[in-house]
């Protein structure tokens, strides 16, 4: 009906007549509902259960309460340290923080993630009272996963705190800062987050306390840390007018972050015990759940092969079945694989601490800080065993610090000036720990085999607990497309294992490839040596592995990315990956010769691959040569063999071979430009190849060259996915 038809008039003779049928209904409908509304003064409350029969309600998780003015305030806090961490490193750093303050300056901390809290309080901060900022940097340039609403506030056009005060009115006067920003300096984007949320905060109104502090995890990140927070103690006391000299004199004793507690069998339920779970939900049965990086999916491994044929190197191409789990992915996403810790470390540092005996006990462990914003830190209750294996990182070096106070538990004299020595030498640590990749194990047994063997009994489990980084999963570009293999994510794995220089008897293995190859070796019945590392994949209650069929399960999630190919699909790329650089590119390649074969017209499609020779290490070879004869013309493959000739020739090289072409598909014709591989050497040679391009194509000078490799990055058509 138009607006201008008017109203619909009823003829008398078809107005509605409410009839005795209808009456009798309403009159007992409304009597009904009478009685339901007063049921309990009618009939008496319900008859409450038996006493010993327990009353089985649905868990509704609390609503979390964001406001962390009122928990300070309740709680008398006058230091916060919020962190924005994606593997943990930020969290870890914001307790050490935390700890040192209470312990060596008298502070009353509270560390808070990020996510928690509502951060347009921000401009109600007590003015006395003083703000960490521990936020770490993601992939190019972006904020942690916890962060994003933060992020989001800050850069938004209008960020709007609580008390609406417009920003050119400095809404965070009141708020004193400090600030630890965390990344890698092989990225572009180095300390991104940290740096913007620095600037942010001083715009709106804000006063950093000292300088801003920066770690490069590209090898020095403890370093630079351990260097930064010395000054900056000095700085945040006189802030806090507090006199460093004397508070340093009221440090005491250690001071329990964590209480741990020894359960007997009857006092928990079998069922209710985690064994390497990340969440409740995976001890649920029946129940249809979403499969996230809180609670991964234990996907089966349908394939599983080699592609190198050298002896002395690995990588392995595995295929992951995700039909039903609600799990989706593109072209460019990563997938997680959550690994475990080698069976040799967990039991080394079982038996070095004493605990051997007791590895299977069934224990609680839970924080002493009401304010914690997190109660466990991982679920509990849990046994010793499970905690080494699969909820602390005890694969990777012991840090200095963390040697340093470990010389107060040492059985004598002698093993407490090594691990001092150890602990403040920073070329001696880095010769004797970090280069040969010594974990808290191997130090403490070293320690032990110097003290007649006694072991280090008196440590305590929460220092270690609260030292030790949380184990966390290992991303793995996808070298599948969901457009041909939608229910399967493929990944391709190098498999990680060196000879330290300074330490040539021992041999270092990477913790996920490792594991990954240990499982390659079992599903192809393949004998595992007894001198790599053994994993205990059956997983947890056993549910990762079945004998009768000799399957395995690896638990995965996905995580999206922007590494994304043009929607248009004439648009050229150029795809430059040496090694297992080329894992997206293969899904990348794959789709494009789909749309091909189907019909659909395709730009150029470009793959520049390198490795060191053809017949041992050039990955998806056939595969590779069979999806660019479907491409036909608009598909090219340059390849570069680093030692099939005296001198080493690499995917750079190559680029600068065909620059004539590159720059016709890149500045003519609008095409996009992909890095994946080594951030160090390989992805900063292959920018700077593309500015000489530039320069000796476009005709530019060398600053403009590089602008327009940074036009080209800032709108998406130079993108990269690249690791140290």
């Amino acid at each position: 009906m138009s607006e201008a038809s008017g109203p619909v008039l009823l003829d008398p003779q078809d107005e509605p007549i409410i009839d005795t049928f209808d009456l009798v209904f309403l009159l007992s409908a409304g009597v009904i509902a009478v009685l339901y509304l007063f049921r309990d003064t009618l009939f008496g409350p319900k008859k409450a259960p038996p006493v010993n029969q327990p009353v089985h309600q649905p868990r509704v998780a609390p609503k979390k309460d964001k406001d962390f003015i009122k928990k300070m305030r309740n709680t008398d806090k006058n230091v916060v340290l919020f962190y924005g961490s994606q593997t943990g490193t930020a969290e870890d750093y914001a307790s050490r923080l935390a700890k040192e303050g209470l312990q060596r300056f008298g502070l009353k901390t509270m560390t808070v993630d990020v996510e928690d809290c509502d951060m347009t309080l921000l401009d109600k901060f007590p003015e006395d009272c003083l703000a960490f900022f521990l936020m770490a940097t993601y992939g190019e340039g972006e904020p942690t996963d916890d962060a994003v609403e933060f992020w989001e506030l800050i850069n938004s056009d209008n960020p709007e705190f609580s008390e609406g005060m417009p920003i050119e009115e400095k809404p965070l006067s009141k708020l004193r800062y400090v600030v630890f920003a965390l990344g890698n300096k092989t990225y572009e984007h180095f300390n991104a987050v940290g740096r913007l949320v620095d600037s942010k905060l001083t715009e709106f109104g804000a006063t950093r306390i000292g300088e801003r502090g920066e770690g490069d995890d590209d090898g020095s990140l403890e370093e630079d840390f351990l260097g930064w927070k010395e000054e900056m103690w000095k700085v945040a006391c006189d802030a806090m007018d507090i006199d460093p000299n004397e508070a340093q004199t009221q440090t005491g004793a250690h001071v329990a972050v964590y209480k741990i507690t020894e359960l007997e069998n009857y006092e928990v339920d079998s069922d209710s015990v985690f064994y390497g779970e990340l969440s409740e939900n995976a001890l649920k049965v029946g129940t249809r759940v979403t499969y996230d990086a809180k609670n991964p999916y234990p996907s089966p491994i349908t394939a599983s092969r080699e592609l190198f044929s050298s002896t002395d190197r690995n990588c392995v191409h595995m295929e992951l079945d995700i039909a039903g789990s609600g799990l989706y992915y593109q072209s460019g996403d990563h997938v997680a694989v959550w690994p475990m810790n080698p069976e040799q470390e967990v039991y080394r540092l079982l038996k070095v601490l004493g605990l051997w005996e007791k590895k299977d006990t069934i224990i609680k462990v839970e924080s002493t800080d009401p304010t914690a914003s997190k109660k466990y830190p991982f679920p509990v209750p849990t046994t010793y065993a499970t905690i080494f294996r699969n909820y602390l990182d005890i694969h990777a070096p012991a840090s200095r610090q963390f040697i340093a106070t470990l010389a107060n538990y040492a059985p004598t004299e002698e093993g407490k000036s090594r691990l001092t020595t150890l602990g403040q030498d920073k070329e001696a640590y880095k010769v004797e720990v970090a280069d040969a990749h010594l974990t808290l194990g191997e130090v403490l047994e070293l320690i032990s085999s110097s003290s007649n063997g006694k072991l280090i009994e008196s440590i305590p489990l929460d220092l270690i607990i609260e030292t030790l980084p949380r184990l966390q999963c290992r991303y793995y570009s996808i070298s599948s497309t969901s457009k041909v293999t939608p229910t399967s994510i493929h990944i391709t794995a190098s498999v990680l294992r060196y000879q330290p220089s300074k330490s040539p008897e021992k041999t270092v293995y990477g913790l996920a490839t490792n594991y990954i190859h240990q499982v390659h070796r079992k599903l192809n019945n393949i004998a595992h040596p007894d001198t790599s590392p053994y994993y205990l994949y059956s997983g947890p209650r056993d549910k990762y592995y079945d004998e009768s069929t000799n399957a395995v399960k690896f638990a995965i999630h996905v995580r999206n990315t922007n590494f994304k190919l043009p929607k248009n699909l004439k648009v050229p790329v150029v795809m430059v990956g040496p090694g297992t650089g080329v894992a997206p590119f293969r899904g990348f390649v794959i789709e494009r010769a789909r749309y091909k074969s189907e019909g659909d017209e395709v730009g150029d499609t470009v793959l520049f691959f390198g490795c060191r020779k053809r017949n041992e290490d050039f990955l998806y070879a056939n595969e590779f040569g069979e999806l660019f004869t479907t491409l036909g013309e608009s598909g090219k493959l340059f390849t570069a063999f680093s030692r099939e000739q005296d001198q080493k020739v690499y995917v750079q090289h190559r680029l600068l071979e065909n620059q004539q072409y590159i720059w016709e598909l890149i500045y003519t014709r609008g095409g996009y430009f992909y890095v994946c591989g080594d951030a160090k050497n390989m992805a900063r040679d292959v920018n700077n190849v593309l500015s000489q391009i530039a320069q000796a194509c476009g005709g530019m000078d060398e600053n403009s060259a590089i602008a327009y490799v940074k036009d080209l990055r800032s709108r998406g058509r130079y993108q990269e996915d690249v690791w140290s």
